[in-house]
């Protein structure tokens, strides 16, 4: 995710699956240790990214999540 995209949309992570959601992850969590050090050596001029990727983050996770809960009911 670069620095100018717009936020992830749930429809979007949706209709990923488990591996494609864990590179989500991944990358919105590299994505996020880049924009904190572009804060942290004042290079940062729009500060609503980092809100905006850790909120992305959290709505990855959050689908993953339901994701693994789904595939385990179903193998029971």
């Amino acid at each position: 995710m670069s620095t100018g995209e717009l936020k992830v949309k749930a429809s979007e992570l949706r209709a990923k699956d488990v591996p494609g959601l864990k590179k989500e992850v991944s990358d919105l969590l590299k994505s996020h240790f880049g924009l904190r050090m572009q804060k942290a050596t004042q290079q940062l001029s729009n500060h609503t990214q980092l809100g905006n990727t850790r909120r992305d983050i959290a709505r990855a996770k959050t689908i993953l999540a339901q994701k693994k809960r789904e595939v385990k009911e179903a193998t029971k």
